[in-house]
This record gives C-alpha cells, structure tokens and sequence, in this order.
C-alpha cells in the first residue's frame, strides 16, 4: 500500500513551512498571552494586529503593554523600545553577507520582518545548508509573522473573556534567550564575553535602574570582544589555537556549518598535496 506524501511535488514552499512550523506552533502559546495582555492595556484586537506586525517583537510587545498599564509617558515608552530593539542591528549585520546581492527592496522587507527567532533559524540555515536562498529566508521571517500576528490577535479577542497567570511568560521569553545564547556559544571568548555582559547587565540595570542598563552593558560586552578578538588575531602567529579563540567541546548531534565543511576539504587538499610531494622526493 503506497504511503501518503505530504510535498510530493516538492515544492519548496512547502519544505519551508517545514522548517518554520516548530517556532510558528511555538508562537501560539506565548502570542495568545501577548495578545491578552495588550487587551488588557487598552488594545482592541484590530490595534493589537497592528502592533503586532509593525513591532513584531515579543520583548517589546510585551515591555509596551507593561508601560502602559503603569501610564509611562511616550517619551519613555518610545525611547525605551529604541534601545531595546537595537540588537537587530547586531543580528541583520550578521546576515547580511547572505543577502547582500538581493535588491534595495528585499533587502528592506527583510530587515522588518526578522525577529530573534527566525533569525536564528535563518543563521543556522544559511551555515549549515547550501541550498538556503535568502528567498527561504524571507519564507520563515513570513511564516512566523503570520503565526505571531494571528496569535496576538486572537489573544485580544479572547482577553476580556479568560484571565492568565502572565509570569510563566516572562519565564518562557528568559528560556528563550537562554537557549539562543547556549546555541551562540562556540568558543571561549564567546562564552566569557556572555558571562561578562550579564554580569554588566546586572550592574548598569542597577546604576540606571532602567532597561538602558541591558543597551549599556551590551555596547561594553561587544566592545570588550571585539578588542580581545582583535588584539589576539595581531599579536599571535596560530590565532586558532589561542585560548579565547579555540572552539567549546560541542555534542557529536550538532551540525558542522558550512564553513566547517570547507575548512576540512582545504585541510584534506593540502594533506593530499604534501603526501604528493613527499612521494616525488622519495622518486
């Protein structure tokens, strides 16, 4: 009996949805909550749609309805998701030696639609999988929209008629992050600049008791790194084998990236070249 196919014609739009069906199922639960607790600040359900696609940032969507339950002025409130919403900067930077060919266009619908989430999906595609095309990109950072949106949304519909208990949000959202942060580890100055940002997180938080701590500390971190990245790079002779610089033992189940796969052909091919002329000295 021939079994059932779900893409027979393989069509890549389909095994794209693939690939974003774990993070847009994974909206639903916290998008429903978002969506109640913007209700709860005032939203109706067409407002909470909106917000949901223009600031498509569960961090921010959620820090918004917080500030206006506690009536903060604009000022604070605009200023506060400007720092916060800064990292994109940081992530689309990282990106963009994989989109850089794509149009002025693409290249801006690009930068509205991602979110940490589908960028890290996207980071990890685009390292470990050839046929990655920034369009597939493009696909997930859609996909997850519309999941978010449509979750928020129906969150506001239902707000006025269930309550929740809001602080496993907050809890999910640092699960969240937590995760994102481990699956960024690859060396020791990563893992040392990590510990050092949170470290400086907790510190500026307190000095300006603020969101603007986490902007602060953030800014130092990388600053931090880059300066001991860049010194170590100059001064030493084998970078690689420097402590900062040396790779964290990783599972045998982690994917090697693209970037592994051709260092270790480049490795093979000048193994095979010195194994060739030691053969024409022993001639």
């Amino acid at each position: 009996m021939a079994k059932a196919q779900i893409n027979p014609e393989k069509a890549r739009w389909l095994e794209v949805l693939g690939v974003s069906m774990p993070l847009c199922l994974s909206y639903i639960p916290i998008g429903l909550a978002c969506g109640i607790l913007l209700h709860a600040a005032g939203f109706n359900f067409i407002m909470t749609l909106i917000v949901s696609v223009v600031v498509f940032s569960g961090g921010a969507q959620f820090i918004l309805a917080s500030l206006l339950t506690i009536n903060a002025p604009l000022s604070s409130i605009f200023a506060t998701l400007f720092f916060l919403e800064l990292r994109y900067a940081l992530l689309g930077s990282s990106l963009s030696k994989y989109i850089k060919n794509e149009s002025q266009h693409f290249i801006w619908l690009f930068a509205v639609s991602m979110n940490d989430e589908n960028y890290a999906i996207n980071y990890l595609k685009f390292a470990t999988d050839k046929k990655w095309t920034p369009k597939d990109a493009l696909l997930v950072e859609h996909y997850s929209l519309i999941s978010w949106s449509v979750a928020n949304m129906v969150g506001g519909l239902i707000g006025s008629a269930i309550s929740i208990n809001l602080e496993i949000v907050d809890f999910a959202l640092t699960a969240l992050f937590l995760y994102m942060i481990v699956m960024q580890v690859q060396n020791h100055l990563t893992l040392v600049i990590s510990i050092l940002a949170a470290i400086l997180a907790v510190f500026f938080m307190v000095l300006t008791k603020s969101i603007i701590g986490v902007i602060i500390a953030t800014l130092v971190a990388s600053f931090v790194g880059f300066l001991i990245e860049n010194t170590v790079r100059k001064r030493s002779e084998k970078p690689e084998n420097n402590w900062f610089l040396t790779k964290i033992f990783r599972p045998k189940i982690t994917r090697t990236t693209v970037e592994d796969q051709e260092e270790r052909k480049e490795l093979a091919a000048a193994k095979k070249q010195l194994q060739a002329g030691d053969k024409q000295q022993d001639k």
